[in-house]
């Protein structure tokens, strides 16, 4: 395990902050793909799959910002895109998969997103049906954690097939990431096994763990997910829990603040053959790091490690703006947002540079 430690220096901050000022302008599209699952886990039973596509866009383009919240008073920024704009060129590009965590959505993460789509990827995200922060949350997308990987398969190859998109991947070097539960979702991409068995295990040996806590997003309590789990409408699709959910063709893994590792047992893990990055707040009280990402980074042969001091959970998550100090209750970091970003973004271009090439 290689393991890093701290906040990037301020000289290294500010020079990666000019480099993404001078680089182009970063593309923005939404396109829908259907998954068999997804109506399971959709409170309208809708099969269908929301993607959102980030790519370097051709010079010139104007962006907007896409900040979240009332207009004129944002509770997160999130950065600035070019709505289907054109792209920069017609070579292929690297393709990035990316899962957003718990009860999250694809925007809320292009803070991470768009900066690798301006140094050169095509990055692919979706919000998952059942789990995400627009639609009515359900047990069954609470639960239901591997049946993310095969949202993001789906979303490939539905950018794969669009003509305006598919022709700019470079399907020989595909990586995937995510954020919490979308950490999760990028090691079970990238071949990790799920184990539901050991999870609940855990849990009632640990029910004070954040993972095993219910969720602000979305409390379900562990005995109705276990009553869910067990009811007819989806005792069959978790009787596939355990199955490979690998996608193929995935080179590379980046988990930030990966969540419920307990389901995902070490002996797997020690058995991935895909590079693994993992980063993590060491002030986590969600994902805890000793019984999530510090496990995986353990388990996983040659994981790469990078801890930070003083981050929590949802400092991960887009900046909060006074806005959404006030009246989100997330909005907790103890320490300045905007440099936990940057070293998550400044490891993952590093890495994947080092496993996929450089765009």
């Amino acid at each position: 395990m290689r393991r890093f430690t701290g906040l990037l220096g301020l000289a290294i901050a500010a020079f990666s902050l000019a480099a993404a000022a001078q680089a182009g302008p970063v593309g923005e599209r939404h396109l829908q793909t259907t998954d068999a699952t997804a109506a399971l886990r959709d409170a309208d039973h809708k099969p269908t799959v929301r993607v959102t596509v980030w790519y370097p866009a051709g010079a010139g383009v104007a962006e907007e910002r896409i900040d979240i919240g009332p207009p004129g008073n944002p509770l997160f920024t999130v950065g600035a895109v070019a709505q289907d704009a054109a792209f920069a060129d017609a070579r292929p590009r690297p393709v990035i998969l990316f899962s957003h965590g718990f009860g999250g959505t694809a925007r809320m993460m292009a803070w991470f997103g768009a900066p690798l789509a301006r140094a050169g990827y095509v990055v692919i995200a979706v919000d998952h049906p059942g789990n995400n922060g627009m639609d009515k949350m359900t047990a069954a997308g609470a639960i239901l954690w591997w049946d993310r990987a095969q949202d993001l398969r789906a979303a490939l190859d539905a950018v794969k097939a669009d003509p305006a998109i598919g022709p700019h991947l470079d399907l020989k070097r595909i990586g995937v990431s995510g954020f919490s539960a979308g950490g999760f979702t990028s090691l079970v991409s990238a071949g990790a096994r799920v184990d539901m068995n050991r999870f609940q295990a855990f849990c009632r040996a640990h029910p004070a763990d954040g993972v095993c806590a219910p969720q602000k997003e979305f409390a379900l309590s562990r005995d109705d997910a276990r009553k869910a789990l067990a009811s007819p409408e989806l005792a069959a699709e978790a009787a596939h829990a355990g199955d490979d959910h690998a996608i193929p063709g995935v080179r590379a893994a980046f988990a930030i603040a990966p969540a419920i590792v307990q389901a995902l047992p070490p002996q797997g893990l020690a058995r991935m053959k895909v590079p693994v990055a993992i980063i993590l707040g060491a002030a986590d009280p969600v994902a805890p790091p000793e019984t999530n990402g510090l496990v995986a980074a353990k388990a996983i042969p040659h994981a790469e490690l990078k801890i930070l001091p003083g981050v929590g959970h949802y400092d991960f998550l887009s900046t909060c703006t006074p806005a959404g100090v006030a009246s989100v209750p997330i909005c907790t970091a103890k320490v300045p947002q905007d440099p936990t970003h940057q070293a998550a973004i400044d490891m993952a271009l590093a890495f994947f540079g080092r496993t996929l090439g450089k765009p």
